[in-house]
């Protein structure tokens, strides 16, 4: 199973996309899914200004506004959880039990990815057993259309824009096709990349000439090429108050969902 170098697999990123600043033009936003129909070809006009293609004009177009993802949105409750009370709601034995199993079934794999990217296996398999219980739920909802959503709707249209931009960019590519199903927020693959992340650090870890996150190899390779490239140092700790625990905080923005990855990770990796 052949991993690729640190950059050889890394999808390049037109630097426009990742500024984070928005067009002049911008569309618009709205708190409701009334304008949304209006809102698409405005923000077409938007995407082919950032460089998507026709392909990715085409799967905009035909995106919905989707309740699911507002719902979803709305109503986050990892926020709000103690650190036990999350742990026992994530099943955090379950994923430590499992991740062991993992590792000693394929040892080999995990100390090839820590030798190359620095990331020890436990952390990788604890966000992976938190993110998709392993591959066994990657998500229900169409990719485009949940991204295209938050794009629209006012509450964080500025950090969901840059997705959506990439996610039309990997329609245009093959990477994902207009019909990609995903998490509630468009979420993608194994370890649920936001499609401007799976763009910018996605690796092809099998070397068959493409990025699959569907694939356990690429989103594991891309998972630890993310935490190298956010700063991962290989070597030092990662609880909290160690080095590689700020690391962490850039894979989510939950204060115990970080805390449970690096327990679980360190009970993973014994």
């Amino acid at each position: 199973m052949r991993l690729n170098s640190i950059f050889s697999g890394i999808l390049a990123v037109p630097a426009l996309l990742f500024s984070l600043a928005p067009p002049a033009a911008a569309a618009f936003c709205a708190d409701t899914g009334g304008r949304y129909e209006e809102w698409k070809p405005v923000m077409a006009q938007e995407a082919r200004a950032a460089g998507v293609g026709e392909a990715g004009i085409r799967a905009l177009m035909g995106t919905s506004y989707s309740k699911a993802t507002i719902s979803a949105d709305r109503n986050q409750k990892s926020f709000k959880y103690t650190l036990d009370k999350f742990m026992q709601v994530r099943g955090a034995d379950t994923i430590v039990k499992q991740g062991r199993a993992r590792k000693a079934k394929n040892p080999d794999f995990y100390a090839a990815l820590e030798r190359q990217y620095g990331v020890p296996a436990g952390v990788l398999l604890a966000i992976h057993g938190m993110e998709t219980a392993f591959g066994g739920f990657m998500g229900d909802t169409n990719v485009v259309s949940a991204i295209a959503t938050l794009s629209y709707d006012c509450r964080r249209s500025d950090f969901f824009t840059p997705h959506l931009l990439a996610a039309l960019m990997l329609v245009d590519r093959g990477t994902i096709s207009p019909q990609s199903i995903g998490a509630k927020h468009g979420e993608l693959g194994h370890t649920q990349f936001l499609p401007g992340n799976a763009l910018k650090y996605g690796v092809d870890g099998n070397g068959d000439g493409r990025v699959d996150l569907n694939n356990v190899t690429d989103a594991m390779a891309s998972t630890a090429n993310f935490l190298r490239q956010k700063g991962w140092q290989p070597g030092l700790g990662y609880q909290e108050g160690e080095p590689n625990f700020a690391v962490i905080r850039e894979w989510n923005a939950a204060t115990v969902y970080q805390q449970a990855i690096a327990i679980m990770g360190k009970r993973i990796d014994g």
